[in-house]
């Protein structure tokens, strides 16, 4: 049986999208994943068939700081401790899902001649995936423009979970559910959003008078908040039955969530992740998505709590015209087609 080695993480639109895949490539390869120690160790380790390989990561600090004078030391002791589990594990080929935890292993594997494939969320290539980019095989791409950076880039859209397709919104327990009102879910990524937490608190009494609001407030929240037509949980393992009950979404703009609510036909109302402490292109995705018609966004230095509500309610409002926007999108069967890619590059 053919080996692959999955890598990349840091967050869950890294490692998720991974077993989208892995799901789609089925019981024909021997599964191994090569990690730090971050979120993607304890999802990877729900996965039975995989074998988890833990390596030191490096990450660039978006500040000036001494750690990132220590980033070339520590990453050659990275790449050597990949380049020496790649050799016990010889594997026939690498899925990177990009992520400042794939460049040692992505690098590791170009050293030792194992092909490597590639995918990139975002509308603009991130530092690692840039990195990425000069050892892979093929860097598939999740928006058509992107593709146009490289002739190794190939236009595949973004791997869709096969759960987020499948849900149910019977299996939300919301005690004292107004079924009058229409449902909001509130959702800031794998580890939360403070800022869309804290405006979502502020204003919890205009918002619950008009909708029962299921918010999903990340493991690092400390806050517990306690209202009438409110619930509140740290995180949605089943995601799925959670975008089932949501009639509009509120969350930031992450390429693998927004691209799973495009697929959903769920109108989206965007605050991106801000440029102090991003590269912006969470912004970048939101105002692809707004110009496109499926969302409407504001950024957070703009956000007052009136523009919140009033944004908020508009799109609601204007849900239909979201909805018809996003039945015109040709939603291509991305997994297969990276699955198709993988095979088609594996080391003979």
């Amino acid at each position: 049986m053919k080996k692959i080695i999955l890598t990349g993480g840091g967050t869950a639109g890294h490692i998720y999208p991974t077993l989208a895949i892995k799901k789609e490539l089925g019981k024909n390869f021997e599964y191994h994943y090569l990690g730090g120690k971050g979120m993607e160790k304890d999802i990877i380790a729900q996965e039975k068939d995989v074998v988890y390989h833990e390596i030191p990561t490096v990450k660039l600090q978006r500040k000036l700081t001494f750690d990132n004078f220590l980033i070339p030391f520590k990453l050659i002791n990275s790449i050597n401790k990949a380049k020496k589990i790649l050799k016990e594990i010889n594997p026939s080929i690498i899925f990177s899902k990009g992520g400042f935890v794939a460049v040692p292993v992505v690098i590791a594997a170009h050293k030792l001649g194992i092909p490597i494939i590639s995918h990139e969320s975002d509308l603009s290539m991130g530092l690692a995936n840039k990195i990425i980019l000069k050892y892979c095989n093929v860097m598939c791409v999740t928006f058509e423009q992107t593709a146009k950076m490289s002739e190794k880039c190939v236009w595949t859209g973004q791997p869709i979970r096969e759960t987020v397709l499948k849900g149910n919104k019977k299996n939300i327990n919301f005690e004292n559910l107004d079924k009058s009102k229409p449902n909001l879910l509130v959702l800031g990524g794998s580890l939360g959003a403070k800022f869309i937490n804290e405006k979502v608190w502020v204003n919890i009494d205009k918002l619950t008078r008009q909708f029962n609001v299921l918010h999903v407030c990340g493991k690092q929240s400390k806050e517990k908040i306690v209202h009438a037509g409110y619930k509140q949980v740290e995180y949605a393992e089943n995601i799925g039955d959670y975008l089932a009950f949501a009639d509009v979404i509120l969350t930031r703009a992450g390429s693998g969530a927004i691209n799973e609510f495009l697929a959903l036909k769920k109108p989206m109302f965007l605050i991106p992740l801000s440029k102090k402490c991003s590269r912006g292109d969470q912004i970048e995705n939101a105002k692809l998505f707004t110009n496109l018609g499926y969302a409407d966004m504001i950024e957070e230095e703009n956000c007052d709590d009136k523009m919140f509500i009033i944004k908020l309610k508009n799109v609601y409002n204007n849900r239909e015209k979201f909805i018809n926007k996003m039945k015109n999108v040709n939603i291509i069967n991305s997994n297969a087609k990276i699955a198709k890619i993988i095979v088609e590059n594996i080391k003979k």
